[in-house]
């Protein structure tokens, strides 16, 4: 023990007072109080808690979701986007490459900004099959079907 030798020093110190009559009560309990801590083994010391006083630890968002939030959690592990809620991936609009409009129904309406700082909206109905043009700009669109994540 590398500790050995600072008891030592308080014990000669606390036995020194003890022979004076007005610290002779409260040099004997320390007295008490440091040859018991000197005499025995010190504690193992105490393990840090890792993630909680519970054995398993405190669950993760992951571990503890449960329900709809459980499937949208999954769903953007995977790299989905069940509520579109992402900003949606642009597109050339071209026939080729048509801006998906996703729908839960066979059509859709459709609003189409044709140019950028236009002010004016045209609004369309788009049907499910072959990408259909803007009847003012030109730009294509196409429907896909979209499943609701419940």
């Amino acid at each position: 023990m590398e500790d050995v030798g600072w008891w030592r020093v308080v014990l000669r110190l606390l036995k020194q007072q003890c022979f004076r009559p007005e610290g002779e009560m409260a040099a004997r309990l320390l007295l008490r109080s440091a040859v018991r801590a000197a005499t025995t083994c010190r504690a193992a010391p105490v393990p840090a808690l890792t993630r909680g006083m519970a054995v398993g630890g405190i669950p993760t968002d992951e571990e503890q979701a449960t329900g709809l939030e459980k499937i949208v959690m999954k769903a953007a592990q995977q790299g989905a986007d069940p509520y579109s809620m992402l900003k949606p991936k642009e597109y050339a609009g071209s026939k080729a490459d048509p801006h998906l409009v996703p729908s839960i129904t066979t059509k859709r309406i459709v609003g189409c900004v044709c140019e950028e700082d236009n002010t004016a909206v045209v609004w369309f109905w788009l049907h499910q099959g072959d990408a259909q043009r803007c009847p003012s700009c030109g730009s294509h669109y196409k429907l896909v079907p979209h499943e609701l994540p419940h």
